[in-house]
């Protein structure tokens, strides 16, 4: 099967540890992790985040459905967070396992640089991912850059 990968850079008026908050506080990926087109319900990231701990995906709805799942591969706040990305029902098969890298550096004037790497995607993960991830990550900064989310805003 044909691997896919996706990149995105983004630059956000943050620091970096503000941003690295963003991505691994629940608290606050349930204010910015949904689509804004879509009526679906926003969701959370939940770990421990230590090098070996599980990660899930979930929906902040009554079903808390598990969406993704993985491991953190690495980690080194607030620079780089490297975890793996599967279906739950793909758990135990590393073979259908991506990888994600959030990279954030400083940049110039107050700016930060998140970089996010995707690797290693099916096609079908593909396509789902290349508009979440620009979704997710236009309403990641407007929300640190405003304290507002996106939601509501796109007609």
């Amino acid at each position: 099967m044909e691997q896919h990968n996706f990149v995105y850079v983004t630059f956000i008026l943050s620091t970096p540890e503000k941003v690295w908050n963003a991505i691994t506080d629940p608290e606050i990926t349930s204010k910015y992790w949904s689509d804004p087109l879509s009526k679906n319900p926003a969701h959370t990231n939940v770990s421990e985040w230590k090098l070996g701990s599980e990660w899930k995906h979930v929906k902040m709805d009554e079903s808390k459905t598990v969406d993704i799942v993985g491991k953190v591969l690495e980690i080194d706040p607030p620079n780089k967070l490297v975890i793996s990305w599967s279906r739950p029902k793909d758990k135990d098969d590393e073979s259908k396992h991506s990888r994600v890298t959030f990279e954030i550096s400083n940049y110039a004037n107050g700016l930060v640089r998140l970089t996010v790497t995707h690797l290693d995607l099916d096609p079908q993960m593909f396509n789902g991912i290349s508009s979440g991830w620009p979704s997710v990550l236009s309403n990641l900064k407007t929300y640190l850059e405003t304290g507002k989310h996106l939601a509501g805003h796109i007609a």
